[in-house]
């Protein structure tokens, strides 16, 4: 690897000297200017305007011109005897976290080559010292007619130096972001962190530059005489709808990332869906049945009803009073009829066979005494009235 500076690194009253290196080299291809009616090279020569003659390479030299047009003579041994420290020297100024040197300030980087065999235990000392404080250090050097800025880190055995730039080099981003407050949704957001997490991470050696490569492509079919590879269609265009074009990125990601169709390759927050009715479950069936047999009970009372009456209305012609021992059966048999209604319902429920009469009997004894007392009392009344009006009917017959 070839040397592009010779100097030391000043690290204290400690003097490293060491050969800087590029540690970095261009791939770009070159065109050359050709006239287009026959493909004849474009050169330049170098003329000077006073004599109006080419002139060599050895013939030509540096100058700087002032303000009105003169020019002033610089040579290679005005730079050498410059008055300046860091002419032929690295000159550490400080220690500082990686985190100190902001990003826009990094440019070319360099090896550092410890420059002979009384080099190599200062520069394996200023390397280990480097890595076991995890700073970078900070330096000052002059390169290619300038002083220019440097940051020396460690990488794997080797010291580097990256070139920076000072700090009135980097130029505000005054007018560059959206002027206007962008207001952002965060199912937006939530797409953006879906697409960064099926980007995930890459190996940096797997990139290449692949329009170095269509150029090369495009190079050799031309030269074989074959139809160049067809361009691709342009992909992309207007951002109409970013909730779209973020879900057509994390389904287009995870098609390239190998992922299955069909697991998630959009990503939607839809609305709860609205609670719906329940279907009605088999009980339901037992209910309705219960339901029916409520109407058959209804239906079978009335008929006990009616029965009763009747016979308390063949009772009443015979004497006034049995109207009221009627209207009495009449209250006794409602209630037991309406007692048998809530009860007729019950077998089904409780999965119990008794019968309808002794089910109603025991519920209305077990519901309210009261009734009880009141219909025996009535009955008592009856009996008397009975009692009184045979005796009337007896007299009358005797009569």
């Amino acid at each position: 690897m070839r040397s592009i500076w010779n100097g030391a690194i000043s690290f204290g009253l400690v003097s490293i000297p060491v050969k800087l290196m590029n540690a970095t080299e261009n791939h770009s291809l070159s065109f050359r200017q050709i006239h287009l009616e026959d493909g004849g090279r474009i050169r330049y020569r170098k003329f000077c305007e006073l004599e109006d003659r080419e002139v060599s390479s050895p013939e030509i030299g540096k100058g700087y011109e002032d303000a009105d047009g003169s020019v002033v003579p610089i040579t290679d041994e005005d730079l050498a005897q410059l008055p300046l420290p860091t002419a032929k020297t690295i000159e550490i100024v400080a220690f500082v976290p990686a985190d100190r040197i902001d990003l826009l300030q990094m440019d070319t980087a360099y090896y550092l080559s410890a420059n002979g065999a009384p080099a190599a235990k200062p520069y394996a000392l200023l390397r280990e010292a480097l890595r076991r404080s995890g700073k970078v250090a900070v330096a000052k050097y002059a390169l290619r007619g300038r002083e220019r800025l440097g940051m020396l880190r460690v990488v794997d055995d080797v010291l580097t130096m990256h070139a920076l730039l000072w700090p009135d080099e980097i130029r505000a981003a005054d007018g560059v972001a959206p002027e206007a407050d962008v207001p952002l949704r965060d199912k937006e957001l939530d797409l953006a962190d879906t697409l960064m997490d099926t980007l995930g991470e890459v190996d940096l050696d797997e990139l290449h530059d692949e329009y170095r490569e269509a150029v090369e492509e495009l190079i050799a079919a031309k030269a074989e005489g074959r139809e160049p590879p067809p361009a691709p269609e342009p992909e992309g265009g207007k951002v109409l709808d970013l909730m779209a074009a973020l879900e057509k990125s994390v389904r287009a990601a995870r098609e390239s990332r190998g992922a299955e169709p069909g697991q998630g390759a959009e990503v939607r927050h839809l609305p709860s869906p609205k609670s719906s009715r329940a279907t009605p479950k088999e009980v339901g069936g037992k209910k309705s049945t219960s339901t029916a047999k409520k109407a058959t009970a209804t239906r079978a009372a009335p008929r006990k009803t009616t029965t009763s009456t009747a016979k308390s209305a063949s009772t009443a012609k015979e004497t006034g009073a049995k109207k009221t021992a009627s209207t009495a059966s009449k209250k006794t048999t409602a209630k037991k009829s309406s007692t048998e209604k809530s009860t007729a319902a019950r077998p089904e429920s409780t999965g119990k066979k008794t019968p309808a009469k002794e089910t109603a009997a025991k519920a209305a004894a077990k519901k309210t005494a009261a009734t009880k007392t009141t219909a025996k009392s009535a009955a008592t009344k009856t009996t008397t009235k009975k009692t009184t009006a045979k005796k009337a009917s007896g007299r009358q017959r005797a009569g």
